[in-house]
């Protein structure tokens, strides 16, 4: 299904990158770690300035030396062929994605991926499965999925028996760096 939508995206990052990426004297990198929730790509937090700042400060107090002074990029998404999560015709392809990728696992002899610690934060199986996913549509001669978008309930209850926690967010993973139109900084306070 093709999305005609535009959405804003907040990346977290060091203010100096962020300000090079706007002045055009850099580019992001995708992300494709093992643990990545949605597969390879572009990383933001959409319509979510706040949210994105709040990544990078968690990230420098860590002191990996990676974010020396946390920022927010912002960017114009359009979403294009979408892998919107918040559609069920499209969770129906996650999940037969899962049975494809545990039948491979099993064909092979290996142990399927899981994901891990503390609020399955490491999304191991979660990677595999949205990788195993775009590989069969690659191989089904399908159009590649631009984007992907999903809600994830994530961090403590805001209340007792509460159904929405503290950190929940949309997630954007952009796999076609194209459909970023452009970046800014925002302004702040957000």
């Amino acid at each position: 299904m093709v999305s005609r939508a535009f959405v804003l995206g907040f990346h977290g990052c060091d203010l100096a990158l962020a300000r090079r990426v706007v002045a055009g004297e850099a580019q992001l990198r995708p992300s494709s770690n093992l643990y990545d929730w949605l597969g390879s790509g572009l990383y933001f937090w959409e319509d979510s300035p706040a949210r994105g700042l709040r990544w990078a400060q968690a990230e420098a107090a860590r002191d990996t030396g990676k974010i020396r002074q946390p920022a927010v990029l912002g960017a114009v998404i359009h979403l294009g062929n979408c892998l919107n999560l918040i559609d069920t015709e499209h969770l129906d392809l996650v999940a037969g994605a899962h049975r494809t990728y545990l039948d491979m696992a099993a064909g092979t002899g290996n142990t399927p991926a899981r994901n891990s610690g503390p609020g399955l934060r490491a999304r191991y199986l979660d990677q595999a499965v949205f990788e195993t996913l775009h590989r069969l549509r690659q191989a089904e001669g399908k159009p590649a999925f631009d984007t992907v978008r999903a809600f994830f309930a994530e961090g403590t209850p805001l209340y007792a028996d509460a159904g929405v926690r503290a950190l929940d967010h949309i997630q954007l993973c952009v796999r076609d760096a194209r459909c970023i139109l452009g970046y800014f900084l925002p302004r702040q306070p957000f």
